[in-house]
Protein backbone atom coordinates (compact mmCIF):
# COMPACT_ATOMS: atom_id res chain seq x y z
CA UNK A 1 0.00 0.00 0.00
CA UNK A 2 1.72 3.29 -0.96
CA UNK A 3 0.83 6.50 0.70
CA UNK A 4 -0.09 9.82 -0.56
CA UNK A 5 2.07 12.66 0.02
CA UNK A 6 -0.67 14.03 1.94
CA UNK A 7 -1.03 10.85 4.28
CA UNK A 8 3.14 10.97 4.36
CA UNK A 9 2.88 14.67 5.55
CA UNK A 10 -0.13 14.07 8.19
CA UNK A 11 1.34 10.89 9.57
CA UNK A 12 4.98 12.84 9.94
CA UNK A 13 2.80 15.84 11.94
CA UNK A 14 1.42 12.91 14.25
CA UNK A 15 4.94 11.50 14.83
CA UNK A 16 6.56 14.73 15.33
CA UNK A 17 3.87 15.39 17.76
CA UNK A 18 4.07 12.59 19.85
CA UNK A 19 7.73 12.99 20.34
CA UNK A 20 6.95 16.74 21.18
CA UNK A 21 4.97 15.67 23.96
CA UNK A 22 7.06 12.41 25.28
CA UNK A 23 9.59 15.16 25.55
CA UNK A 24 7.79 17.21 27.67
CA UNK A 25 6.39 14.70 30.01
CA UNK A 26 10.48 14.09 30.52
CA UNK A 27 10.65 17.36 31.12
CA UNK A 28 7.80 16.92 34.39
CA UNK A 29 8.49 16.82 37.65
CA UNK A 30 4.79 15.52 38.77
CA UNK A 31 4.53 18.11 41.16
CA UNK A 32 7.31 16.33 43.36
CA UNK A 33 10.35 18.91 43.08
CA UNK A 34 10.52 20.96 46.16
CA UNK A 35 13.50 22.45 44.65
CA UNK A 36 13.12 26.49 44.44
CA UNK A 37 13.60 27.49 41.00
CA UNK A 38 16.65 29.25 40.22
CA UNK A 39 17.52 32.60 37.92
CA UNK A 40 19.89 32.69 35.19
CA UNK A 41 23.79 32.63 35.94
CA UNK A 42 25.22 36.30 35.74
CA UNK A 43 28.50 36.67 34.08
CA UNK A 44 29.07 39.37 36.97
CA UNK A 45 30.56 38.86 40.26
CA UNK A 46 27.88 40.13 42.18
CA UNK A 47 25.24 37.84 44.54
CA UNK A 48 21.66 37.80 43.88
CA UNK A 49 19.01 39.48 46.74
CA UNK A 50 19.14 36.57 48.21
CA UNK A 51 22.85 36.63 48.96
CA UNK A 52 23.76 33.29 46.96
CA UNK A 53 26.45 34.07 44.49
CA UNK A 54 26.15 32.66 40.88
CA UNK A 55 28.44 30.15 38.71
CA UNK A 56 27.42 29.76 34.83
CA UNK A 57 29.49 26.71 33.19
CA UNK A 58 28.80 27.29 29.34
CA UNK A 59 31.31 26.57 26.63
CA UNK A 60 33.51 24.60 28.87
CA UNK A 61 34.15 27.86 30.79
CA UNK A 62 33.25 29.01 34.36
CA UNK A 63 31.71 32.72 34.87
CA UNK A 64 33.05 34.65 36.34
CA UNK A 65 36.22 33.67 36.16
CA UNK A 66 37.43 34.99 39.59
CA UNK A 67 34.35 35.34 41.73
CA UNK A 68 34.61 36.95 45.03
CA UNK A 69 32.32 36.18 47.71
CA UNK A 70 31.75 36.28 51.84
CA UNK A 71 33.17 33.42 54.10
CA UNK A 72 29.85 30.88 54.27
CA UNK A 73 28.06 32.14 51.24
CA UNK A 74 26.08 30.00 49.26
CA UNK A 75 27.26 29.21 45.42
CA UNK A 76 24.79 28.18 43.35
CA UNK A 77 26.58 26.29 39.93
CA UNK A 78 24.27 26.12 36.84
CA UNK A 79 25.00 23.69 34.08
CA UNK A 80 24.23 25.24 30.91
CA UNK A 81 26.65 22.88 28.34
CA UNK A 82 25.24 19.73 26.67
CA UNK A 83 27.50 17.96 29.06
CA UNK A 84 28.32 17.13 32.32
CA UNK A 85 30.60 18.95 34.68
CA UNK A 86 32.19 19.62 38.22
CA UNK A 87 33.26 22.30 40.38
CA UNK A 88 35.82 20.94 42.51
CA UNK A 89 38.69 23.28 44.58
CA UNK A 90 42.14 22.00 43.62
CA UNK A 91 44.46 21.24 46.63
CA UNK A 92 42.74 20.30 50.20
CA UNK A 93 39.54 20.29 47.97
CA UNK A 94 37.42 22.79 50.41
CA UNK A 95 34.55 22.24 48.21
CA UNK A 96 33.09 19.99 45.62
CA UNK A 97 29.99 19.29 43.46
CA UNK A 98 30.26 16.31 42.08
CA UNK A 99 28.91 15.45 39.02
CA UNK A 100 26.30 18.34 37.65
CA UNK A 101 24.55 16.90 34.49
CA UNK A 102 23.63 19.21 31.52
CA UNK A 103 21.00 21.64 32.49
CA UNK A 104 20.82 21.34 36.06
CA UNK A 105 22.57 23.50 39.04
CA UNK A 106 23.97 22.13 42.38
CA UNK A 107 25.13 24.39 45.13
CA UNK A 108 28.20 24.51 47.64
CA UNK A 109 28.50 27.33 50.55
CA UNK A 110 32.15 29.27 50.32
CA UNK A 111 34.95 28.13 52.82
CA UNK A 112 34.47 29.88 56.20
CA UNK A 113 38.25 30.63 55.73
CA UNK A 114 39.57 33.60 53.54
CA UNK A 115 41.29 32.83 50.75
CA UNK A 116 42.19 32.21 47.23
CA UNK A 117 40.42 28.92 45.72
CA UNK A 118 41.71 27.78 43.14
CA UNK A 119 39.43 25.05 41.20
CA UNK A 120 38.51 23.45 37.99
CA UNK A 121 36.00 20.48 36.91
CA UNK A 122 37.84 16.79 37.22
CA UNK A 123 36.34 15.78 33.76
CA UNK A 124 37.87 18.56 31.77
CA UNK A 125 40.94 19.89 33.81
CA UNK A 126 41.93 22.56 31.46
CA UNK A 127 38.18 24.70 33.10
CA UNK A 128 39.88 26.67 35.50
CA UNK A 129 38.51 29.37 37.50
CA UNK A 130 39.50 30.97 41.15
CA UNK A 131 36.70 31.69 43.96
CA UNK A 132 37.92 34.18 46.82
CA UNK A 133 36.68 34.24 49.89
CA UNK A 134 37.20 37.95 51.94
Amino acid sequence: MSLTYAHRVHAALRVGGACVLLALAGCSNNGNDTTPATTSASSAPSTSNTGAAHIAIKNFTFSPANLQVSPGTKVIVENQDSVTHTVTATGDKAFDTSDIDAGETATFIAPSTSGSYPYICTIHPTMKATLTVS
